[in-house]
This record gives C-alpha cells, sequence and structure tokens, in this order.
C-alpha cells in the first residue's frame, strides 16, 4: 500500500485568515471549481452562480469568513498574494453591485442573499466542512462539483487526494512515528535531516531552501505586524487587541521600524522567566489577531493554530540566538514531520476533531521541533511531542460566534507554552522509559475526536458559544 505523502509545503500554507478549513479550503476550492469551467471552456457561457455551504461550514462560515473566500476565490484572487487590505472592500462591491466577475474574465450576476446558500441542518457524509459550487449555463444545464474542506487548507473531493499525495518515490516514506524512529536509527539522521531529503524529491535544494524560508518571512512580518497593530477585530464581538499594548509595555515605550532592531531591543530586556512568558504569549497574540483580522498568515497546521508555531519559533530565535537560516529551516522541517504524523493517523480539523486537532497539534509540533533545535535526539523529539499532546486530548472547540477569536487566541498562548515545558521535560528525560509512545497519542486522539459530541467540534453549538449570548453582525 502506497504511503501517504505530505510535504512541508503541505503544512505550512501561506494565505490570509481567520480560518484554514473555513477561509483557505473554501478559498482553495472555489480556485478550482473556476478552473474546471476554464479546463471545459465553460467560463463564457456561465449565467448564474450558486454556492451551498454545509455543515459546520454553514454554521460558523461567516464568523469564519467562508463567505468572503468562496467570493473572491471566484473573482480569481490568489490567497498568497492578494492585498489583505482589499479583502472586505472587494466582497462588499460584489454584494453592492451583484455581480461577480468569475476568474477574472467574466461577470456574471450575483446576490449574496439568494445565491450563497447557508444550509444548517444539512451535512454531508465525507466530512463536516463541505461545499458545493453550482455554475448555471446558457443552454439551460448546469456544472456542479462538491469539495471537502479537511482541515489545514487541505482541499479534496470524495474520490480525489491529489491535494496530499504525489506518485514521487520518496527515500524515506513514513506513516508512523514508529517509522520514522526506524529510518533515523537505520541513517543515523535527524528528523530534519530526513525530512530535507524527501523534499529534495520533489523540488531542488536551493527551491526548497528558498520556499521553507518564504515562509519563515510570512510569519515573522506576521508577528512584527501584530506586535505594532492595536484596535479591535472585526466580527461584533468588540475583542480588543492585546499584542501591541503587550509590546509596548515591555519595551518601555520603545519605537522600532523593523523586525531586526525591534528583536534586538526585546533581548536587550533579559531573560526573566516572567519576561519571557510575556513575550512567549505576545507572539502568539500577535499572530491570531492578525489571523481574525484577514491578515497575511501562515497555516501551522491550521490558521485557528497559527499562533504557536511562530511564537515557540520566534522564542527560540530571540533568547536562544538562534536566528540563522539553517537553524528555522530545521525548526520548521521537525515540525512539519510531527504535524504529517498526526495528519495521516489523526487529523488536524476542528471540525472532525475539535480544538485537540488543532491547537493540539501545533504544540506538539512546536515541541518537538523546539527539542530537536535545543539538541534533543530523535527520540527525545517524539517524547516532546507526546507530551504536549496528551495534555491537550480532549480539548473541545466551542468559538464564540462562530469566531476565531475567543477562546482561540488565547488558547495559542497556551499551546505554546505548554510546547515549551515538553520539550524541556522531554530534554530532561529518557525517552526510552516514557510510558506513552507519539503513536499512542496519535491513536488517542484520533478515537477522542470519534466519541466527542459534535456540538464540540467548531459548530459553536455547545461549550463557551453557548455561554455568551450574542447578536453579531453579517460581515
Amino acid at each position: 500500500m502506497a504511503k501517504e505523502r505530505i510535504s512541508i509545503f503541505d503544512m505550512f500554507k501561506i494565505g490570509i485568515g481567520p480560518s484554514s478549513s473555513h477561509t483557505l479550503g473554501p478559498w482553495r476550492a472555489a480556485q478550482r471549481f473556476v478552473q474546471v469551467l476554464k479546463d471545459r471552456e465553460l467560463l463564457p457561457q456561465v449565467e448564474g452562480i450558486r454556492i451551498l455551504l454545509y455543515g459546520s461550514l454553514a454554521k460558523t462560515g461567516v464568523g469564519h469568513g467562508t463567505d468572503i473566500a468562496v467570493l473572491l476565490g471566484l473573482s480569481g484572487d490568489d490567497p498568497v498574494t492578494f492585498d489583505v487590505y482589499q479583502v472586505l472592500p472587494k466582497v462588499q462591491t460584489i454584494k453592492t453591485t451583484q455581480q461577480i466577475l468569475l476568474g477574472a474574465e467574466h461577470s456574471v450576476p450575483f446576490s449574496y442573499s439568494e445565491d450563497l446558500m447557508f444550509l444548517y441542518t444539512e451535512s454531508l457524509p465525507f466530512h463536516p466542512n463541505a461545499l458545493t459550487f453550482q455554475a448555471l449555463l446558457q443552454d439551460g444545464t448546469a456544472v456542479s462539483e462538491t469539495y471537502y474542506s479537511i482541515g489545514g487548507g487541505f482541499v479534496v473531493q470524495e474520490d480525489d487526494t491529489e491535494s496530499v499525495l504525489s506518485e514521487i518515490d520518496l527515500p524515506f516514506p513514513v506513516d508512523t512515528a514508529q517509522e520514522l524512529m526506524v529510518w533515523c536509527m537505520r541513517t543515523g539522521l535527524k528528523i530534519s535531516e530526513l525530512v530535507m531529503e524527501n523534499e529534495f524529491s520533489w523540488r531542488t535544494e536551493e527551491e526548497t531552501k528558498a520556499g521553507v524560508l518564504q515562509i519563515f518571512h510570512t510569519l515573522k512580518d506576521c508577528i512584527y505586524k501584530g506586535c505594532h497593530t492595536a484596535g479591535v477585530l472585526p466580527g461584533g464581538l468588540h475583542v480588543e487587541r492585546r499584542a501591541a499594548k503587550m509590546n509596548k509595555r515591555l519595551l518601555q515605550g520603545g519605537s522600532y521600524t523593523d523586525y531586526d532592531s525591534w528583536l534586538q531591543a526585546i533581548r536587550q530586556g533579559g531573560k526573566d522567566f516572567a519576561y519571557i512568558l510575556d513575550w512567549v504569549s505576545c507572539f502568539a497574540l500577535a499572530v491570531n489577531e492578525e489571523n481574525a483580522s484577514f491578515g497575511r498568515v501562515v497555516t501551522a497546521p491550521t490558521n485557528g493554530a497559527s499562533g504557536v508555531i511562530p511564537a515557540v519559533l520566534q522564542y527560540y530565535i530571540t533568547f536562544h540566538d538562534a536566528y540563522k537560516d539553517e537553524k528555522i529551516i530545521q525548526f520548521i522541517a521537525t515540525a512539519s514531520e510531527i504535524g504529517s504524523i498526526f495528519k495521516k493517523g489523526a487529523t488536524i480539523s476542528a471540525a472532525m476533531g475539535g480544538c485537540q486537532a488543532e491547537i493540539g497539534v501545533s504544540s506538539a509540533m512546536a515541541a518537538g521541533a523546539l527539542t530537536e533545535c535545543l539538541g534533543g535526539s530523535q527520540r527525545q523529539v517524539l517524547m516532546a511531542a507526546e507530551i504536549a499532546m496528551e495534555h491537550h486530548l480532549g480539548l473541545t472547540c466551542d468559538p464564540i460566534g462562530g469566531l476565531v477569536q475567543i477562546p482561540c487566541i488565547e488558547r495559542n498562548t497556551m499551546g505554546a507554552v505548554k510546547a515549551i515545558t515538553a520539550a524541556q521535560l522531554a530534554l530532561n528525560s529518557n525517552p526510552d522509559k516514557a510510558k506513552v509512545s507519539l503513536d499512542a497519542v496519535v491513536s488517542t486522539m484520533w478515537e477522542t475526536a470519534q466519541d466527542m459530541n459534535v456540538k464540540y467540534k467548531e459548530t459553536a453549538d455547545g461549550g463557551l458559544a453557548i455561554k455568551v449570548p450574542l447578536s453579531l453582525p453579517e460581515c
């Protein structure tokens, strides 16, 4: 049986917030549908378009920006390059003019209230995050395609796995932590080194390293921007951004115009425990406040959990003097392998597994990456990842108002701190005496996900989401 092949660039995707499964995935699905129309030479014949959102995409779609994502995707815009400041204005133009320019080429009538349908009580069996696009043609026929946003920006159809599989034979195929450990023992390579050898099967060493550093630069820019942007988050909860205030307080009001000078100023503050802890929280808050504001982020491995890995990586860079390309690549490569094991053995979708599948996985990824970068053995890396996930098992997804804000933003700070703690525990432990393996915790997480009540899986039908009475605007 062929092994599932997942690249660094599958686990880490550059895009726009606030959700990988509800924003980035539907955006990519819309782009794929437009491409279907182009490939069949049907785009000029389209005279109407309908979008059907099912299950979790319907229930929390507006709060997660699903409506915005599909409209921009159908318009031919790309989440990697689209100007984040034009997200809301462009969608408002579509609503006002009641026209959408499909693929940036063909204009058709579009009514937001009638052609975008939220099917709150309907779900499709393959996955809770389902959406269907229907193109009505001039001859009275229609083209219809259904896609599933399965978490982390991955998009598939029921018999379509092309987004995560490749025909290339990798030198070190891995599905489980045990298989990963076998390859490490046979070769003597670090986990990050194995990952990079696999990546070179897809692209050159230069292309791979450049791509990983592009991911880092996006993470870095997101942290810096989030630490220097004040205000209130969109969506109607009136959540005040905190990272900028924390940044200003920690730097005693100092102002810095670029990342490098800002980094140096942070380092000059010393290494007091409370000071470091505050900065880790600030880094995580900054990213997720950007995510909640339709900012440019990196799925790591999802948008809702996008602050954990950047916060831990920034902690490593800042307080361990690791602002070096090779160390950053090592961190991201190791993290991606841990994440791929969870993706293959369980899920990274909150709609399938609750928040343990997002914050829990991201914390495990960060813990493993930090452990290797701090000199831990391969077994200690896996131990750190296991410890981090073990203390997220059962974590529910219950976003208030269906927004990726409460409790999501603060949970990223918790996940980051747990990752650092897990790394330190693993580095000070004998992994040969560990009682629980990473594969065991992956399996347990999946079983827990299957047992979890659906109202705690990103539907906003339970938990904190129903404890706060709200009346939120549509957009």
